[in-house]
Parts: C-alpha cells; structure tokens; sequence
C-alpha cells in the first residue's frame, strides 16, 4: 500500500516552521516560503492602468529554488494550509501562494495564529478557512497605490532634484511633519516668564522648604517681567508668612494598557534606545518562538503587529492567578480590566502580550539574546501591570500666605507600588528634579522667609520628533498602520530626507526641498487628512464596503492630472538643493564647511572643490563644556569604533573621556556633569577632582580596571593605550 499523504503547512520563516512543526506531529510537513514568492516587476511599473488597474505578478526571481520545492511538496500532500501571519500582507502572500502552486479552494486551506502555542495552532489546524479575498484586496490597494506613487514620482525627482531620490505616500507625509515640526521651532518667538520661589523656615529643626509663588487672592497669577517680581518680592518683604493651607490627600496612578504595535514601538525607542525596525525584528523572534529550557520551542509573545487593546479572557485569568500567588492579593485590580481600542482600528488580534504570564523574564533569560530579553521583559511586564491594583501616593499641598500674595509647595510619596512593583511607563522627557519632604506644617502657622528666589524664563519652541513621538503623532493622525511605521522611519532616514541629530530627527536640506516641492505640485499626497482619508478607504476594502479598484480610480484620476501639470511645470527646470553649513571650517583655505553624503554617509568638504579637496569626519557636538578648558564638547568614534568624547581642541587641550556629557552642571564647581554610558537611567556625577561633589572612577559605574589589567605589554603598549 502507498503510504498516506501528509499535510503540507507553508509559514514564512524557518523558525517559525520549527516551531509550529514540534507541535503538529508526524502527519503534517512545515516549510518556510521565506516571505513573498510573488510580487510586481522592479523594472516597470507592472500596473496596466488603462485596464483597470490590472496588476502583473511575477515569480521573485532569487526564489525559484523555493518555489519549485514547494510545487513539488504541494503536489503529494493531502492538504496545504497556508499558516502566514495574520494580517493583510499575511493574507495576500497566503493567496499568492494558492495562485501560484496552482491549488484548489478545496485543498488550500487558510490558518491564522495569533499565538505560537500548542493549544492555539492545534485549534487552528483543526478550523482552518477560505482565504478572505477583501483582505487580499486591501493589501492589493495599498501595494498598487504605494507603487503608483513611488514608480511615477521619484523619476520626476531623480530629473528636477538629484538621482535615488523616492517618494511615496506614507513616507512624504512623514517627511512632511518633521519639515513642519522645524518650522514651527524657526518662527517660535520666544516669551519671557519668570519664577519666583520662597525659601521658608520654622521653628522644627531642619525645617527649610520652598515655596513657589502661585498667585494673589486665590487667583493664580503668572509673572512676565522683572518688575513685576520685584514688585511681589516689595509686597512681601516686611509681611509676616503664614500656612493658609494644608491639605492632605490620596492619588491614585492607574496602569497604561498593553502594547499595541506603535505603544510598543515608542517605550523601546525610549526606554532600550532601539530603533522601531529593530524592535519589530526582536519582536518577530519572540512571537516565531524560541528555545527555552523546559520547554522546547516557545512561541513567548502573541503577534506584534495589532491596534487593538483586546485581551483574551484566558489571559485575563492567567495574570490574575499569578498576580494573586506571586504578589499578594492587594496588589490586584479586584476585576479584570478592559481596556476600550479607538474607533477605526483593526480588532482582528488581541494586544501583544506574553503567550504564557508563568514564564517570567527572570525564567527566560539565559536562553535570550540580550535584546530579546529586554524587549520580552517589556512586554512581560506592561501586561501583568494593566492586570494590577492603582499605585497609591499621600500628596500634601501647602499654601503660604504673605500680603494677599500665595506662595504653594507641594510633595508626594509612595504609599502603596500597586503596579509599579512590575512596570512604570517612562516619559519622553525624563526630570532629574529631586523633591524634599515638607516639614509636618499646621495651618495658622507662622514661617519664616530665608531668601527669595527669581528666576527668569523663557517659553520653549516644540520639541523636534524622536522615532517614538514621531510614531505617536502619526498614529494619533491616522497615518499608515501598524506594520508601516518602522519601514517608514527607516526610509525616510536612509534617504536622508531627515537625519538623527542625537536621538532627534532633524530634516536635510534635501527632506525640505523634496517636501516643499511635493505641498507645491502633489498636495494631496503630502496632506494628512487625504493620507488618513486613504487609509479609511482601505479599512473599507478589508470589510467589503467598497471594491479595491474603485479606490485606486478615485486616486489616480486626480494623481495623474497633478503629474501632467507638475511636468509641464517644472520642463527644462533643475531644482538646486542648498549646502548644509556645518559650525567647522577648512583646515586648508578657512571656508565654512558643508555637510555632503557619500558612500559611507554624511561627512565634511570644503565647499571650494576641486579647487581645495579638504574633506574630515561630520562632528557631533554634546551638551556641556569642557572641563579644561571650556571649549566644546564633541562626540568621536575611535579606529576599532568605540565611542569617547573629547574637547574640539584636540592634543592642545588633550581631555577625553569614555563618559557621556551631560546637559547638568556641578552644583558646588560649575562645571559639566558626566555620565556612564549605556541604556536605562544613569546617575551623573563631577569628574573635576578638585571639587568637592567629586566621584572617584570605581564609584561611577563602570568596573575599575585592577593596575595588572591597567599595564599594557610592551610590544602592544599603543594599541593598549588606546583602547583603555
């Protein structure tokens, strides 16, 4: 007798296959199509427009050795379940793939895990679906948009502006909005405030606190010049200071909810320094699965790429187990929380969580990569907090009264962790504002003024976009999806429309003049309500309101007059980019140098080439000053590519340093405050040694070199050097 037919199951990726096959057995063979099998031409533009948008799909020429296996396998088996991820683009390689095996609606079979666990794909094996043609569609609608709009513009930029140039329709928006950010920072006009604080004491030893001036007659009153603080500190000089007020209280904290992809995005950015593509890369491990002692091949976190902030009662149960068992029954929430997803986003898969809460990070970790570790124990522990009890603050607020004038002071402390014992989100601007408790104050209370305090200020412009408030704004807009956002930020950098400057993103010369270009002749595609309007009109597409093509007509009616026009337009015009000036001059002619890209990226030249060819690293600058010599502070990268900073003096000056200089001064000396490097929190300290805050080299958190490991052998005694 001929031996049974298996069941053929197609995943993406070999890890994934690795994983699902230890839990489907003998009669089932899992392979790995390694992505997209089938996709449009890169030499044309593959869309037969005048036929209703008809697309020509091609087989992915490095992959013939794949698909011919699969050809084979698919022809022996009893069934083939294609098992790619669940989402649009999951769905569509799923149909490519039925297309081009050339299999049955009876033999192809559609599977979906939103987890990588034993229960979840037995369950999905055993109630497998047809393929749902309007998600393939809507992936089909935004592939041949992007494609309309990337294959018919950026050859219009490669001829007006400079070659390798693209556009497309979520990455011009976003160029857009960090164009528009710098703007707004170039026009802010700056206002001046000021501060006022009262030192105060009483009678109780060590009793000195500070007030800060809130207002006249209960009303709050804010300060704008000197005169007016000098008129307040007039009105207060002789008046006895009394505590009007003292009121005591409870705030509650409650958790933020559990990750959805952009969520999980920015708290990685913020708080692991990881950039959003490497974080879905690390987040694709986790959900594909990973070995785990004990336990074989695990599939540790539920898929990283949703909007919905649904979680499963069976996982609401788990966390309320093991926060219960492990923490205590005060430190749960007494009911499961439900967090509400916003209007207009997909609830096809739950949040991203951990498949299993008993698998802490602590059990995992020595069978993860450092970074699979860190990003597990994010997700671990943004999870099992949501499921916890509000952290509990005793707040006490002052009022100090003096002539009708108020002085406020203000202070609270933990009472109770409540989910803070698991996770605390971090902010995107971290305060390194330490507060002193208040003395025990009871109203009617007389105190003494020690000092006042003025303080001038100034309003700031908005801050530049960081990858993770960048996310945020495009999120909160409706711009792209979940699996664009990474992509997005990464093309946008790597064609240097917009660079990092520190962990900010800052637009090129290039990123405003493409922009500028793009409001000017193709407002639409750079207009962010016509970005999230599309986007809406391809969630109807998902739901089957609306038939894709349709969609694509009512875009490109209007998208290809917009190109005639601009061609027309812009005939025989060639659009000059302007020189980037940087702060260095030429070390051979004394111009001011410009900043250039070449094959190793962005660098220095001389501006008066070929006449001087004089061309030197691009420098960053760091905050602070140079504690010799009070030059500035600049960021360099040694032969081996280790990281140090030195003084822009060089050997004249001679000071560098393996510590991070920070924005903070020395309180007693004055001088910049360095920091160990590295991800997380760090404490900076004095590095002068003649100040008395000084911090010796084996209390700043590196590990002291011993004098043995410090002695460089004689033959290597530069290279030693160098490296210590």
């Amino acid at each position: 007798m001929p031996a049974a037919k298996k069941n053929l199951v197609i995943v993406e990726s070999p890890a994934k296959a690795k994983t699902i096959e230890k839990y489907l057995g003998a009669d089932y063979k899992v392979v790995a199509s390694m992505g997209h099998l089938r996709d449009l031409p890169k030499s044309t533009l593959g869309i037969d427009v005048e036929n209703d948008f008809e697309p020509k799909y091609i087989p992915v020429k490095d992959h013939k050795d794949v698909i011919d296996n699969l050809k084979k396998l698919s022809k022996s088996s009893k069934t083939v379940f294609l098992a790619t991820d669940p989402d649009r683009e999951g769905e569509a390689i799923s149909w490519h793939l039925k297309e081009l095996l050339n299999l049955s609606d009876e033999k192809a079979r559609r599977v979906t895990f939103n987890e990588i666990t034993k229960k979840v794909v037995t369950e999905s094996i055993n109630n497998p679906r047809d393929i749902d043609k309007d998600l393939v569609d809507a992936q089909q609608a935004r592939r041949l948009l992007d494609r309309l709009v990337g294959y018919k513009l950026s050859p219009l930029l490669w001829k007006k502006i400079k070659r390798g140039l693209s556009a497309g329709r979520v990455q011009s928006v976003a160029t857009r909005m960090v164009v528009d950010r710098e703007k707004e920072i170039d026009s802010f006009v700056r206002e001046e405030y000021w501060l006022l604080d009262a030192v105060l004491n009483c009678e109780q030893e060590n009793s000195e606190f500070t007030a800060r001036f809130y207002g006249k007659d209960d009303k709050k009153l804010e300060l704008h010049s000197e005169d007016e603080v000098k008129a307040i500190i007039n009105e207060t000089q002789d008046a006895p200071f009394k505590i009007k007020s003292v009121k005591r209280g409870e705030k509650h904290r409650s958790p933020s909810p559990p990750f959805i992809t952009s969520t999980l995005q920015q708290e990685a950015s913020r708080r692991l320094g990881m950039t959003p593509r490497r974080t879905m890369s690390i987040a694709q491990q986790l959900y594909e699965g990973v070995d785990i002692a004990g336990h074989g091949t695990v599939g540790l976190i539920t898929y990283m790429r949703t909007d919905s902030l649904r979680l499963s009662d069976v996982a609401l149960m788990a966390a309320k187990n093991f926060i219960i068992e492990h923490y205590g029954k005060e430190y749960y929430h007494g009911s499961f929380r439900v967090y509400k997803t916003k209007s207009g986003a997909q609830d096809a898969h739950e949040a991203i969580r951990p498949t299993n809460i008993e698998l802490t990070p602590d059990v995992v970790r020595k069978d993860l990569t450092p970074e699979q570790y860190r990003l597990y124990r994010l997700i671990w522990g943004r999870f099992t907090a949501c499921q916890m009890a509000n952290s509990v603050y005793d707040n006490v607020v002052v009022d100090v009264e003096a002539n009708n004038c108020i002085f406020r002071a203000n202070y609270s402390e933990l009472k109770f962790a409540g989910y803070t014992a698991v996770y605390e989100e971090s902010k995107d601007e971290e305060s390194d504002e330490l507060r002193k408790k208040l003395p025990e104050l009871q109203a009617g209370e007389r105190v003494y003024l020690e000092k006042m305090l003025p303080e001038q200020q100034f309003t700031q412009p908005p801050a530049r976009y960081t990858e993770a408030t960048l996310i945020r704004a495009m999120e909160e807009k409706g711009i792209g999806r979940p699996s664009t956002y990474a992509p997005t930020i990464s093309t946008i950098t790597s064609h240097e429309y917009v660079v990092k400057d520190g962990k900010y993103l800052k637009p090129t010369n290039l990123g405003t003049v493409v922009t500028e270009l793009m409001m000017e002749r193709f407002p639409d595609i750079v207009d962010l309500k016509f970005t999230n309007h599309m986007e809406e009109g391809l969630d109807n597409v998902e739901s089957g309101e609306r038939y894709w093509k349709d969609l694509l007509h009512e875009f490109y009616d209007d998208f290809s007059v917009e190109l005639t026009n601009a061609e027309q337009a812009l005939e025989g015009m060639r659009i000059k980019v302007p020189d980037e000036l940087s702060d260095e001059y030429c070390d051979v002619c004394g111009k001011q140098m410009v900043v250039k890209s070449g094959k190793f990226g962005r660098f220095l030249a001389c501006p008066a080439y070929p006449e001087c060819s004089f061309t030197k690293p691009l420098v960053v600058e760091m905050p602070g000053k140079c504690p010799k010599c009070a030059s500035r502070i600049l960021k360099r990268t040694s032969k081996k590519g280790y990281t140090f900073y030195a003084c822009e003096r060089g050997a004249d000056c001679g000071f560098m340093t393996w510590y991070v200089p920070t924005k903070d001064f020395c309180p007693n000396c004055g001088k910049t405050m360095f920091k160990p490097s590295g991800k997380g929190q760090k404490k900076s300290f004095c590095i002068n040694e003649e100040c008395s805050a000084f911090v010796p080299e084996d209390k700043r958190g590196y590990k002291k070199k011993t004098s043995a490991e410090k002695a460089p052998s004689k033959k290597k005694t530069t290279s030693k050097k160098t490296k210590e």
